[in-house]
This record gives C-alpha cells, sequence and structure tokens, in this order.
C-alpha cells in the first residue's frame, strides 16, 4: 500500500461523520444559543471592522488582527480548494460549503469572543491567546491535555499542513503553468520574502497583511465579477445546478465521473473548513492579540472573516468554475481554475489567477506563521519561538516539491485533529458566550 492509500484511508477516518456532523453541530447549536447573532448582528459586524475604538489591551488594532486572520484563511482553499471540491463532489458541493459557512459565522464569533475573554500575556509581554488559553483559563486545568492535543496540532497544520505545503505549492505550480517561472526561482523568492516578514513577529506580519488582505481580496472578487459579466447567460443556470445538485448529486459528464449527495456533503464542508477555518480554532490566535476590551465586539469582527472568506470570496471561485463549465474537464486544483479565467480572457486571464492565487497562498503563509508561533509557545515558553521561525522558514522552502495529492489529504487529516479540542470547548464555554453577549449588546443599545 502506497503512502496516497494510507493518508486517505486516516483521512476518511478523522474527517468522518462524527467530526462532520460536530463541526456542523456546534454550528448549530451556538447560532440557536445566539439568536442568529449571524443574521441579526451582521451589519454591527461589518461596520466595526472600521470603526471599532481599539481602546483595550493587545498588541494590533482590531482591523490588523482581522487582516491577521484573514491572511490565513483567505488562501488556496478559495482557488485550489473550491475547485477540488467541485470535481469531487459536483456543483452542490458549494452549496454545503454555503451551509457550513453560514453556521460557521457563530462558531468563529465563539472562538473571537472566548480568545479575547481568556488571553494572557506570555514572558516576553506579548499577548497570547486562542483555544489553548480558553480550555485551560475557562474549562479549568484539569483540561490541559486537551489545550496540548490543540497547540499540538497546531503546530503541525501550521508546518505541515495549511501554513506551508499546499500554499507554497500552489504558488510555485501557477507561476510554473501561467508564467513560465521555474520552480527553484520561485520557491527561493517566496522563502526570502517569508523570512524577511515573519523573523518581525505580528507587528510585522500585521502590517504587511493589513495592506495586501484588502488589495487582493477586491482584485479577486473584482476579475471573477469580470469573469461572471462575460458568462452572464450561464449564471441562473448555474446557481440552479448548485442548489439541486446539493441533494441529488451530480451526473457523469465530460471528464466528471459523477458524484453522490454524501460525496457533495463531504467535499463541501471539509473544503469549507479548510478555507474559513471556522472551528478549527485558529483564527482566535490573532484575535486574542486585538485592542479591545469587550470580548464580544472582537468575535463580531472576527464572525466577518468567514462571511468573507466563504460567503464571498468562495462563492465567486466555485461560480466561476461552474458557468465556464471546466469543472467537468480533466484539469484539477489551480489549472481548472487558471483554465476557467483563461475561458473568459484568452490574452490575460491567466496572469490574473496566477496574482491573484500567489498573493493569496502568501499572506495564508504569514498568518500561519504566528498561529503556529503560538501554539509552540504555549507548549514550549518563549524559548521555542526563535527555533520554530527557522524551521517553518525550512519546511516552506521544501513545500515546493511534494506532491500535491499527499499535500491535500496531510492538510485536511491534521485539520481535523486540531478541530476536535476546540469544539469540546466551545460547546462547553457557550454559556459564557451566551452571557457575554447579552453584556455587550445591553452596552451598544445604551451608547
Amino acid at each position: 500500500m502506497d503512502i496516497i492509500s494510507i493518508l486517505d484511508q486516516i483521512d476518511s477516518l478523522v474527517w468522518g461523520p462524527p467530526l462532520l456532523v460536530l463541526l456542523v453541530g456546534t454550528g448549530i447549536f451556538l447560532t440557536l444559543r445566539l439568536g442568529l447573532l449571524q443574521v441579526t448582528k451582521l451589519p454591527l459586524a461589518l461596520k466595526l471592522i472600521f470603526t471599532a475604538k481599539n481602546d483595550g489591551s493587545g498588541d494590533v488594532n482590531s482591523f490588523g488582527a482581522l487582516c491577521t486572520a484573514l491572511a490565513a484563511t483567505v488562501g488556496t482553499g478559495n482557488i485550489v480548494g473550491v475547485a477540488t471540491a467541485i470535481k469531487a463532489g459536483g456543483p452542490g458541493a458549494l452549496f454545503w460549503m454555503w451551509l457550513a459557512a453560514f453556521f460557521g459565522m457563530a462558531t468563529k464569533y465563539a472562538e473571537g469572543l472566548l480568545a479575547v475573554k481568556y488571553r494572557s500575556v506570555d514572558a516576553n509581554g506579548q499577548i497570547s491567546g486562542g483555544p489553548m488559553y480558553y480550555i485551560v483559563n475557562g474549562m479549568g486545568p484539569k483540561y490541559r491535555p486537551l489545550a496540548i492535543m490543540f497547540a499540538a496540532s497546531g503546530v503541525l497544520v501550521a508546518c505541515f499542513g495549511i501554513g506551508t505545503f499546499p500554499q507554497v505549492n500552489s504558488i510555485v505550480a501557477a507561476c510554473d503553468s501561467g508564467l513560465g517561472i521555474p520552480v527553484p526561482v520561485t520557491a527561493a523568492v517566496i522563502t526570502i520574502l517569508v523570512a524577511m516578514i515573519t523573523l518581525g513577529g505580528l507587528q510585522s506580519i500585521a502590517q504587511v497583511s493589513e495592506k495586501i488582505v484588502p488589495f487582493m481580496a477586491i482584485l479577486y472578487i473584482v476579475s471573477c465579477t469580470a469573469v461572471l459579466v462575460v458568462f452572464a447567460d450561464q449564471l441562473p443556470h448555474a446557481i440552479s445546478r448548485v442548489i439541486q445538485e446539493a441533494f441529488t448529486g451530480s451526473a457523469a459528464t465530460g471528464g466528471f465521473l459523477g458524484a453522490t449527495v454524501m460525496m457533495a456533503v463531504r467535499n463541501g464542508i471539509a473544503r469549507g473548513v479548510f478555507s474559513n477555518e471556522s472551528g478549527l480554532g485558529s483564527a482566535p490566535i490573532a484575535a486574542a492579540a486585538a485592542k479591545t476590551k469587550w470580548p464580544a465586539e472582537q468575535g463580531l469582527i472576527s464572525m466577518t472573516g468567514t462571511f468573507i472568506d466563504t460567503i464571498i470570496i468562495c462563492t465567486m471561485t466555485g461560480l466561476v468554475l461552474i458557468v465556464t463549465n471546466v469543472w467537468s474537464g480533466d484539469a484539477a486544483g489551480a489549472a481548472m481554475t487558471q483554465k476557467a479565467f483563461s475561458a473568459a480572457f484568452p490574452q490575460f486571464g491567466t496572469l490574473l489567477l496566477t496574482v491573484g492565487l500567489a498573493l493569496f497562498a502568501f499572506t495564508t503563509i504569514l498568518g500561519w506563521n504566528y498561529y503556529g508561533e503560538r501554539c509552540c509557545e504555549y507548549l514550549f515558553g518563549v524559548k521555542g519561538i526563535k527555533p520554530y521561525r527557522y524551521i517553518f522558514i525550512l519546511l516552506v522552502a521544501l513545500g515546493a516539491f511534494l506532491k500535491l495529492d499527499a499535500i491535500w489529504l496531510l492538510a485536511d487529516i491534521v485539520n481535523g485533529l486540531m478541530a476536535i479540542p476546540n469544539l469540546i470547548a466551545l460547546l462547553a464555554l457557550s454559556g459564557v458566550v451566551v452571557a457575554e453577549t447579552k453584556r455587550y449588546i445591553d452596552v451598544v443599545k445604551r451608547s
């Protein structure tokens, strides 16, 4: 049995029905307890992105914390991950990404709130927070094994999952096929840039993210919109297929072998989580560093990350793939999305997609470097920070030369292992989330 087969079996076990039920179930449970907060408070959340007072203790402003989190979440999952989901599960997979993201917004809200509520200060005077802290400080010291499990999984995800290999692999593949840049050259440039930024810590990462993330998101959304305008006559049919095939499966067509409803559900939810990271416990690590005195305020701002990532950006990618009909062909991953852009703009479509993918993937590397660093600091103390940074940079350099199939499988596995302790904590501390929410809403009403 080869390594791909072994990883595939482990992946199927980790991402079986129990974890999918736990992920979506946690979102549904929090949605009900919070009274559809992701709907009723979304306008306030979007407003807070730009109007939060930043009057509490922290390392970066709320916008910087959100951009750092978005830097990590808006990545190859939005381009390659969506393509992979639709290739395996058909257009219906996009519907299940939407559903997972809707309930995931409540999950992301709770994560951000608890991160600020239970954050602490490390030996270097920097804010440390995230699931490992709200597990121990919120649930109690006897649950430390869960915190250690999360932190260890977080380091693995940063070093061998979302944080390095899939991102670097996607960048070098896109630059090689789209621009003809040799893999070693692209790998060297990425490694040098990552080293220059990440060695400066959170302040450096946040400053870069605040500049790149808004630009890249707008550029990509405008590019996708342009493709949808070119294929506007196909758009109503594409939306209809997404909804219909979410419940009926997709018939074989072209190079596509067909998909069952379960394949659409599994791929839609798994790739959606890979993209927006709701329930994974990563975003609260950045949220904890925000300058705010209201946990619920940062929770609302964190919630917008899932909305922007999946409801907006992943939807754009999915519709582009479906209206151009490239999803049913032989192309896969980034090559599929490149083909879609080229179908609309033969002269410069590939360049547009390559630039978008490179920016998305690069910022994800930066965000996950910080997540892994905080997890490493929890496990080994501040003395582990510098060695971690150097190891991370080395892994980025190596990430260009690994096989895509193995990379995605490995990323899926460690994602699941990271989510489990975080979801347990969210359920256990849901009462705290509700109480803090009421306290903040009362203040907002009086102001």
